[in-house]
């Protein structure tokens, strides 16, 4: 699946529905063409290969000690950075495999080369050799720093393995992770309840008591969050294995993701489970995140298909239309961030990674059929994200900006902010609507 530029796969992709751009996507019906998601789709797709891709090459490789600098914040500063972290790490390696696969390496930047950089930085210095899994943080020469292993990390290691094995064919990264996924089941998963435990010292013990060193949901808790791209995870591997171990456990994600933290009644999604699935309230686990529901909604139609199901349409139009009704600037366009219930949003800041899954639940949502609503949600959407969140320097969304697109976090570069939610995005839509 290697062409020599994006504007050529994307001919052969979209006709006759030849390979897609991300795996398991679906070609868009010729009835459902839309010329002005066309155009869209035409500007972001070189968006993609001029400016936002070269960006991430050209600022965030660290060729000296290996790995990846994420530190921009918006404001001309790119010096911050003080250590490298397993998920940002892991998503560089997905972005930039991705981008290879897509056929943007040129003889300027060879993205997977930039993917093998990062791979490499992954295996020798936050890969444990002796126990399984990787470690959290790493110093920027790659001394770990942190050396506790949870869920949420690890899954985004197999999810960008995965990937680079698709980019360049090194099995290799495929069996590094086929055996990261087996240390996960070996120590991680619950046999009484279902579902997995999420944080843990180097020699796997379960970290119940929650300190400084727990940076992503709550220890001794099971997490939406987790489980959502444990599952995420577990799609792609199953995909590029068919594994059934692998399939089993993916069968178990998508059925506890839909039972405990994203059920039919969307009002009723939970951040945070007991062990034994029994609530939990009070503080961070109080209210919902209209990202993340979105986000589950589109990935439970790429489970499912992958699967080999039929997908479960009125659970996904179920999330669309909650975050329609209580999370959507009516006005202006975009996603606010956290609400409760079927309350109105409580947290009305439009978050980058926020407004990707909003674009990418859209776009799956008019892949499957024409829907007017869907298509006013999404065009406002755009014209919000162009006309104050995307940096039109340099095609970068940027971190946070207020209800009104007044800045708010212009960073660009993080430790939590990658090439991924937004890339991924990005390249979604542009499989789905060009012409």
């Amino acid at each position: 699946m290697r062409h020599s530029s994006l504007h050529r796969f994307l001919g052969s992709a979209l006709a006759g529905c030849g390979p897609a751009l991300l795996a398991g996507a679906v070609c868009l019906p010729a009835a459902a063409a839309d010329p002005d998601l066309a155009d869209q789709a035409a500007t972001y797709r070189k968006q993609l290969a001029r400016q936002v891709m070269p960006y991430w090459y050209d600022t965030a490789i660290d060729w000296e000690r290996g790995g990846y600098v994420l530190a921009d914040d918006g404001e001309g500063n790119r010096g911050g950075a003080r250590d490298k972290q397993l998920v940002s790490q892991a998503r560089m390696v997905w972005g930039f495999s991705l981008a290879h696969r897509i056929g943007l390496s040129d003889g300027r930047r060879d993205y997977l080369k930039a993917a093998q950089h990062g791979v490499r930085f992954l295996l020798e210095h936050f890969r444990d050799a002796d126990r399984g899994g990787y470690f959290w943080m790493a110093d920027l020469d790659g001394k770990p720093v942190n050396d506790r292993k949870n869920l949420y990390g690890e899954s985004f290691v197999i999810y960008a393995l995965v990937e680079y094995f698709r980019a360049g064919g090194e099995k290799e990264a495929l069996e590094h992770a086929m055996e990261l996924y087996s240390a996960i089941q070996r120590h991680t998963h619950d046999a009484v309840h279902g579902g997995w435990g999420e944080h843990y010292t180097r020699d796997w013990r379960l970290v119940s008591a929650q300190d400084e060193r727990v940076e992503v949901e709550l220890a001794g808790k099971k997490s939406a969050n987790a489980h959502l791209h444990w599952m995420e995870a577990l799609t792609e591997l199953y995909d590029a294995t068919r594994d059934p171990g692998v399939k089993a456990s993916l069968e178990e994600a998508l059925r506890v993701n839909c039972a405990w933290f994203y059920p039919p009644d969307p009002a009723a999604a939970a951040f945070h489970r007991e062990f034994d699935w029994a609530p939990v309230r009070g503080g961070r686990s109080d209210g919902l995140s209209y990202g993340h529901n979105v986000e589950f909604a589109w990935l439970m139609i790429r489970a499912e298909r992958t699967l080999g199901r039929e997908p479960s349409w009125s659970h996904f139009e179920a999330y669309l239309d909650h975050a329609l009704a209580h999370g959507v600037d009516q006005d202006r366009g975009g996603l606010f961030y956290t609400g409760a219930s079927n309350e109105p949003a409580r947290n009305r800041d439009k978050v980058w990674w926020s407004q990707s899954e909003w674009m990418a639940a859209l776009t799956e949502a008019l892949l499957h059929q024409k829907n007017a609503t869907y298509r006013e949600a999404l065009a406002k959407l755009i014209g919000f994200l162009d006309r104050y969140q995307i940096d039109p320097a340099d095609g970068i969304w940027f971190d946070t900006v207020a209800e009104d697109g007044s800045p708010k976090r212009p960073s660009k570069a993080h430790n939590w902010k990658a090439n991924y939610h937004d890339v991924r995005a990005l390249v979604k839509f542009i499989d789905a609507f060009t012409r």
